[in-house]
């Protein structure tokens, strides 16, 4: 591209921010007139511009000032173009820089076309700040989706935040925008300052690819290092496969990273001196998996991560990127997977993020009643286009990529399925077909799930769905979601609604615990007591359980031991593994002190003891997906409220048989069936005296006798304690 001379539209383009096409005008351009090249520049408050050779590293030319505010121009007799700097002098001080605009842009047509047709597996690995080098200059390429901006321009500190410094090029107008910027080096803060197609500026916009933020209230990107972080999870990786599988003791320990643990003033710890802390005291406690409430950017604390705005970022709350990759790195290292809450649901309406990112509703849908979540005041990706949805799967890929996260749970997936999720008539728009699904969420979700399971073989997802929309977790070729996991929601609410009622009144509602057993093996699920349990006025799951304080932690004990046994996998929230008696509080750490309380440390020892006996009884974690797992032996006893299944494994395993009393009566002589003749072990008695019980049960085991009962060829006949969930083994 040729440039004779600097023309007034061009002179104003620079001036206004608006030059989309700034490699035509800046830097140095060969005239149509043989012999003759140009240079421009913009160095505003500059005094004088010379162009040195770098070959010789003398000064060729001093550049003509144009304006006051800074454009500098210069025609020479030059026959070839030249490899070139400027000394830039501003007072009794000069610099010499590279111009950025001699340098070639570094998005390749072949990401482009990948990013426009949506099949970039990697597009965090050429858009946003990369760290790179071209013709022996380090520097950065900045690269941003704007399709409808009139200009776009990166801003920080090294141009006093001035937009006509820096502009990026639309390459070949595709609405990608570009440009190399020499000499900028990590820990760079950075915005980009875009322009509507009226010429508007916009709220200057954080990097929706930035790799780090400013720590809140600060909105900057910063452009971070591609560290090469020395991993020592290498045997994790070999066995997560098996670790993950559904045929696995899978117990989640779900954790709000700013309210764990604080430090003695009450400040956030870094991500380092946490997984100090917690992977000890996960391997203690005896959970296979930690959950990790979101750690993508977000700005308001209140949302707990739900609300992000730099999904690409570890939140800098707790420190940067390497400090995240110590922390999943050590939980690898004493086997231990990491999962991470995602959300690709909504996002909010800060200035400084998604929303009208180039002056138009690009990431979200333009009609509020596609676009705008009234729940949440937030607004909704449109899944529809290409690019967005590409942008948003990189987004939850790039942590399994770059951080080794094992598991990626999608936040609201019934938000995303329903066009009329909490909406009234008349406030959405039916899909092509009239109908309420969300046609191009669910293509989403099934193409996430796909890519994650072929990219990253031994992870797996989790959907947080809580409607019964068939076949969540169902593979994509079979017409579901292609989810590995579903959370159960129907049991979570149906047994805290059963636990919540005072025992005399149980026996009404029994079939609320027995109901869940109709479906439990349509999906894979988890079984989850997460923080949305404890919190907006709900109490903690304690303070749920009725009667006075010895008769609350009875019955909670006894709810844990239904949850461990029954079929699925196991999420606890922190807290809960103690029986913190407050409503979780995000703002301030765990009640600690709590454990010094007997009926506090007794809930903590079951717990660790619920987690021993599942993940070493494979009859308890087999056929956790499998209807052949389990067998009731009764579920219609609702004047005792007890009831007893039996959980089995494999062939060779040996059963478990499972008691739950959800009075605070005591049964003697109480027959129940057993599958297989000889002495049964009770393995755990959550009534125990260890864990604050009446240390009522069967200490010495009980035998079989040939009575038949309760469809089994055999029967027991054991004492029944108190507001308890007793296990029996075959000893073998």
């Amino acid at each position: 591209m040729t440039a004779q001379t600097l023309s007034k539209g061009h002179t104003e383009d620079i001036l206004s921010a608006q030059l989309s096409q700034p490699y035509h005008v800046l830097g140095q351009h060969q005239c149509n007139e043989t012999g003759f090249i140009t240079f421009t520049t913009f160095a505003p408050d500059a005094d004088s511009v010379e162009v040195i050779e770098t070959a010789s590293g003398k000064s060729i030319a001093s550049l003509t000032r144009k304006n006051k505010a800074g454009i500098f121009h210069k025609k020479l007799r030059r026959k070839n173009a030249f490899d070139y700097q400027y000394r830039i002098t501003r007072g009794n001080a000069s610099q010499v820089v590279e111009d950025p605009y001699r340098f070639a842009p570094t998005l390749s047509d072949l990401d482009i076309h990948l990013l426009a047709e949506g099949n970039h597996l990697h597009p965090y690995n050429v858009m946003g700040a990369q760290l790179t080098e071209q013709n022996g200059v380090k520097g950065v390429s900045f690269s941003v989706w704007a399709p409808n901006a009139r200009s776009v321009s990166v801003i920080g500190d090294f141009n006093q935040w001035d937009g006509r410094c820096h502009p990026l090029q639309n390459i070949n107008f595709s609405g990608y925008w570009n440009v190399f910027l020499p000499g900028i080096k990590a820990g760079t803060l950075y915005k980009f300052e875009l322009k509507d197609a009226h010429g508007h500026v916009l709220p200057h916009k954080a990097d929706p690819y930035g790799a780090q933020a400013q720590f809140r209230p600060e909105t900057a990107s910063i452009v971070t290092a591609s560290k090469s972080f020395k991993w020592q999870d290498k045997e994790w990786l070999a066995k997560r496969e098996a670790r993950n599988a559904r045929n696995a003791a899978i117990s989640i320990y779900e954790v709000h990273l700013g309210s764990w643990r604080r430090d003695e003033s009450g400040d956030y710890l870094n991500y380092r001196v946490i997984a100090d802390q917690l992977v000890p005291y996960v391997l203690e406690m005896g959970f296979s998996h930690v959950q990790l409430m979101p750690v993508s950017e977000f700005p308001f604390d209140g949302s707990w991560g739900y609300q992000p705005v730099g999904l690409f970022a570890p939140t800098s709350r707790f420190g940067n990127a390497d400090d995240f990759k110590y922390f999943v790195d050590l939980c690898h290292q004493h086997d231990i997977g990491v999962l991470i809450d995602w959300v690709p649901g909504h996002f909010p309406v800060d200035g400084h993020g998604l929303s009208q990112f180039d002056g138009t509703h690009l990431f979200e849908h333009a009609d509020p009643r596609q676009g705008y979540h009234p729940d949440w005041n937030t607004l909704i990706y449109n899944y529809g286009r290409t690019e967005v949805a590409n942008f948003l799967r990189a987004s939850a890929l790039h942590w399994l990529d770059r951080f080794h996260v094992d598991g990626i749970r999608v936040d609201a997936v019934a938000s995303m399925l329903y066009l009329d999720y909490s909406r009234n008539e008349g406030e959405w728009i039916p899909n092509k077909h009239g109908g309420r699904e969300n046609l191009e969420a669910v293509e989403f979700l099934q193409r996430f799930n796909q890519e994650l399971y072929r990219e990253y073989p031994g992870t797996f997802s989790v959907a947080e769905e809580s409607t019964s929309w068939p076949g969540v977790s169902k593979p994509t070729d079979m017409g579901g979601l292609g989810f590995g996991y579903k959370w159960n929601m129907g049991w979570m609410n149906d047994s805290l609604e059963y636990m919540k009622r005072e025992p005399i009144h149980r026996k009404y509602h029994h079939n609320e615990l027995s109901f869940g057993l109709v479906y439990a093996f349509d999906e894979n699920f988890i079984l989850p007591l997460s923080h949305d349990e404890v919190v907006h006025g709900k109490g903690s799951i304690l303070a749920r359980m009725p009667g006075d304080a010895w008769q609350q932690f009875a019955n909670l004990r006894a709810y844990y031991g239904f949850m461990w046994t029954h079929p699925g996998k196991k999420l606890l929230f922190m807290g809960s593994e103690f029986a913190q008696g407050r409503e979780w509080n995000h703002d301030a750490e765990l009640d600690w002190h709590q454990l010094d309380i007997n009926w506090h440390a007794g809930v903590h020892q079951l717990v660790k003891d619920l987690n021993k006996l599942y993940s070493n009884t494979p009859s308890l974690y087999q056929k956790d997906c499998e209807h052949d797992g389990f067998t009731w032996l009764d579920h219609e006893n609702a004047d005792q409220s007890v009831y007893s299944y039996v959980r089995s494994g494999d062939n060779s395993e040996p059963p478990a048989i499972v008691i739950c009393n959800f009075t605070p009566d005591t049964h003697t002589n109480f027959v129940i069936g057993a599958p297989v003749p000889g002495k049964y072990n009770e393995v755990l008695n959550t009534d125990a005296e260890v864990y604050g019980g009446s240390n009522i049960g069967n200490p010495d085991g009980v035998y079989t006798s040939d009575m038949p009962w309760q469809g089994q060829q055999h029967s027991l006949s054991i004492t029944v304690p108190p507001l308890s969930t007793t296990v029996f083994i075959l000893e073998q």
